[in-house]
């Protein structure tokens, strides 16, 4: 499977008598240290590994409609922002925000549930029964992961790897058990989730590629260059093309895209729900984009993230109607 992600530099070793930015051993009195020589050696200093990064990523908003998508939802995202509901009551709105998204991501790995029904089970005036059938595993992975999200949001710039076994451990709960949990796959570990996508890679393939995508949340977070929702989609896509997990994959996915979406300031209220914005493109549609994203190509990567972006304007949408029901009193 290509890689979409840019992999790590490996660093170059350039003989002693190639110029290079290493401190030179040369004498004081060598026409290097003068000042026009600096700056002619500072002209020509290569760039730094996270420039040449924030460059790779910041072309893929040249693919088609992913610029457009980007702009429309940011532009989705500030209007949400300043909702009138939003200037009091943002813990109300983001609450149920987690309530519907955790409802969303539970539908997109085919566990469906009125959001009546899961608003009880995460306020807790509804008890989890004894004994969990597989869609209220599911769901109760997506409520756990959904609601993890929120708590990662201060760690997922910094520590991306850290926030993502996190959530693994909150989504992978109800199924998996002892050290499976919160960790990549290893050794002769499968999966055999989101087949559509093609063989989940090796483990050592994986434990690669997360090492880069760590980096390009890392770039990215410290820099403006590239939308937020571009990085948050192309975290999201990557989580379920390289599948790290034995299981709940694809609830990781999408609970680490909520996370970006309020931790790099696109949502930093947190009202917005992307997972709804997938749901409401459509089951057969996120799949299929995800799928093209993990077969490679700039075509396939172009498709996805031109699709999150519209996933994330409906998902702001989403965000309106929550905070028109939160100001009228009237969730439902």
């Amino acid at each position: 499977m290509p890689d979409p992600i840019p992999s790590r530099p490996t660093p170059s070793r350039t003989p002693s008598t190639t110029p290079s930015t290493t401190p030179s051993t040369t004498p004081s009195t060598t026409p290097s240290t003068t000042p026009s020589s600096t700056a002619s050696n500072a002209a020509v200093r290569p760039p730094t590994p996270q420039t040449v990064l924030l460059d790779q990523l910041a072309a893929l908003t040249d693919l088609p409609d992913v610029r457009d998508r980007a702009d429309a939802a940011r532009e989705a995202c500030t209007a949400l922002r300043f909702h009138e509901a939003l200037r009091r009551r943002i813990p109300e709105a983001s609450a149920e925000s987690r309530v519907r998204g955790a409802q969303a991501s539970a539908a997109l790995d085919g566990a469906e549930f009125p959001v009546d029904v899961v608003r009880e089970l995460m306020s807790g005036a509804r008890d989890w029964p004894d004994d969990l059938d597989p869609g209220l595993r599911t769901l109760k992975g997506a409520v756990s992961a959904t609601a993890e999200s929120e708590r990662v949001v201060g760690l997922v710039r910094t520590a991306p790897l850290q926030a993502l076994a996190r959530l693994h451990v909150a989504a992978a709960s109800p199924v998996v058990s002892g050290d499976a949990l919160g960790r990549p796959r290893i050794g002769d570990e499968g999966c055999t989730e989101l087949v559509d996508l093609g063989p989940a890679p090796a483990p050592t393939v994986v434990a690669a590629r997360l090492a880069s995508l760590s980096d390009v949340i890392v770039a990215a977070a410290g820099s403006n260059r590239v939308p937020a929702s571009v990085v948050a989609a192309l975290v999201h896509a990557e989580i379920a093309a390289i599948r790290p997990f034995v299981h709940g994959n694809g609830l990781v996915a999408r609970a680490m895209e909520r996370a970006l979406v309020q931790a790099l300031g696109l949502d930093p209220t947190g009202v917005a729900v992307p997972e709804a914005g997938h749901v409401a493109n459509g089951g057969p549609a996120y799949l299929g984009a995800l799928t093209a994203y993990a077969q490679g190509g700039a075509a396939g990567v172009g498709l996805w993230l031109a699709q999150a972006g519209e996933a994330m304007v409906r998902g702001a949408a989403e965000g309106e109607r929550i905070s028109d029901a939160v100001r009228a009193g009237r969730l439902s």
